[in-house]
C-alpha cells in the first residue's frame, strides 16, 4: 500500500514513516520544505504546500497513492487564535484540497485530530460525546472533521491527546522542554489544573498505521490511558531523568496570559480502538523509558 503522508517534517513525522515501513506499507513523505531528516534513507520525499490546491492535485495525481495520512496542521492554539486566516487556510481549506484530490484517486483518507474539539468540562471523552471547542484551533479541526465525514470514499479520523516523545530536529514537547530546562538548572512553571491522557508518539503512529493498512473506517480516539496533569507529567519526567523536581513550579492556567483558552479536562476513552485494531498504549513511565532509556 502506497501512503501519502502530509506533515512528515512535524514532531512525529518520522514516527509515521517508520511505523508504515514496519508494517509493510510504502510511504511518501511530504512537507512544505525539506528539513534535515535523511529521507533518502527512508522513503521518497516531495516538497508540497498543501494550501496550494493545484499543487496538491498535481502531486497526488503523480504519486497515485492508495491512502492519505493527513497530519499537517497549525497545531499551536495561540497561533491559531492570533491568526484565524492562517489557521483556516492550513487546517480547513488545505484539508479540502487534499480531499478533492484524494476523491479523484479513490484513496483511503486518514485525518489526525485533537482532544481540543471538546470543551473540557468533564473529561474522559468517547467518540460519541458532544463536541464544543473553546478555542479557534479546536474549531478548525472540528470543521475539518466535518469535511472528512463527507468524503465519498473510505475514511477515518484519529483524535489524540498531548503527544510526547523524543524531540526531532528542534520539535519540542513538554517532556523534552522539562529535560532541557532542568539540565541547565532553570526553573519551569507547569500547570496542575488541566487533565489529559498523554500519548506516546510511537503508540499513536502505530495505531494510525494500523487504521490505514486495514482501512478501518470511522472515528477513533487514540491516546494513553492515564489521566495526568502537565505538572504530574513534568515531575515524573524529572524523577525518571534524575533531575531536580524542585525546579518545577506548580501553577494554574490563570498564571499565564495566553490568547487561546485551553479545555481544563480532556482525556479519552479508547475502548473502541482497542476492539477495532488492538490498540494498546504504554504507560507514561514506559513511554519515558522509550524516550530516555536508562
Amino acid at each position: 500500500m502506497k501512503v501519502f503522508v502530509t506533515g512528515a517534517n512535524g514532531f512525529i513525522g518520522r514516527h509515521w514513516i517508520e511505523q508504515l515501513l514496519r508494517i509493510g506499507a510504502s510511504p511518501i513523505a511530504t512537507g512544505r520544505r525539506r528539513n534535515d531528516i535523511d529521507w533518502e534513507g527512508l522513503c521518497p520525499y516531495q516538497t508540497l504546500d498543501i494550501t496550494d490546491r493545484d499543487a496538491v492535485r498535481a502531486c497526488i495525481q503523480l504519486e497515485k497513492p492508495d491512502a492519505i495520512l493527513h497530519a499537517a496542521a497549525i497545531s499551536k492554539p495561540d497561533q491559531c487564535e492570533l491568526d484565524h486566516e492562517l489557521a483556516d487556510r492550513v487546517n480547513v481549506f488545505a484539508t479540502q484540497h487534499l480531499l478533492e484530490a484524494a476523491a479523484d484517486q479513490g484513496c483511503f483518507f486518514c485525518f489526525i485530530s485533537t482532544d481540543f474539539v471538546f470543551d473540557g468540562e468533564r473529561g474522559m471523552y468517547g467518540e460519541a460525546d458532544e463536541t464544543a471547542p473553546v478555542n479557534y484551533y479546536g474549531h478548525t479541526k472540528l470543521r475539518a472533521e466535518a469535511l472528512i465525514m463527507e468524503y465519498p470514499h473510505k475514511w477515518c479520523i484519529a483524535r489524540t491527546v498531548s503527544v510526547y516523545g523524543p524531540p526531532v530536529l528542534g520539535s519540542a514537547n513538554l517532556i523534552s522542554i522539562v529535560v532541557d530546562k532542568l539540565q541547565r538548572g532553570e526553573t519551569y512553571s507547569v500547570v496542575d489544573d488541566q487533565i489529559r491522557t498523554p500519548t506516546y508518539a510511537g503508540d499513536l503512529a502505530a495505531g494510525v498505521a494500523k487504521l490505514i493498512v486495514t482501512e478501518t473506517e470511522g472515528l477513533y480516539h487514540l491516546s494513553g490511558e492515564e489521566a495526568l496533569t502537565p505538572y504530574q507529567m513534568a515531575i515524573a519526567t524529572a524523577k525518571h531523568m534524575g533531575l531536580d523536581p524542585d525546579l518545577i513550579n506548580r501553577v494554574t492556567a490563570a498564571t499565564f496570559q495566553q490568547p487561546a483558552k485551553r479545555p481544563p479536562r480532556t482525556g479519552f476513552v479508547i475502548e473502541k480502538a482497542k476492539v477495532a485494531i488492538g490498540f494498546s498504549p504504554c504507560s507514561f513511565e514506559e513511554g519515558l523509558n522509550q524516550c530516555f532509556p536508562r
